[in-house]
């Protein structure tokens, strides 16, 4: 963590590198940049889908709501209901 006098602690994000051959993003119909995005979206929603992260934490590395990070899951086909998150939907409503 980084103090700066006068400003409140700032964390620095940490960064993964994959090495990966140009023509994949290519085959895929993608500039470098969406390529990028669509390994960090694919990644969380599988870590989501694999029950390592929750919505809430991956919607937030992805500056999205969770809401918006849920309708994710639809573009992905991957089916979301737990009964919890339901509960606690409830509760907060």
């Amino acid at each position: 963590m980084i103090k700066f006098e006068g400003i409140k602690n700032i964390k620095m994000a940490e960064v993964i590198s994959i090495e990966y051959p140009d023509y994949l993003a290519n085959s895929m119909r993608m500039n470098k940049n969406d390529f990028e995005n669509e390994m960090k979206v694919s990644s969380l929603i599988k870590l989501f889908e694999l029950g390592k992260v929750s919505s809430g934490t991956a919607a937030k590395v992805l500056h999205i709501s969770r809401i918006e990070f849920l309708e994710l899951l639809a573009k992905y086909k991957v089916e979301y209901l737990n009964v919890e998150d339901l509960n606690e939907d409830v509760i907060n409503a």
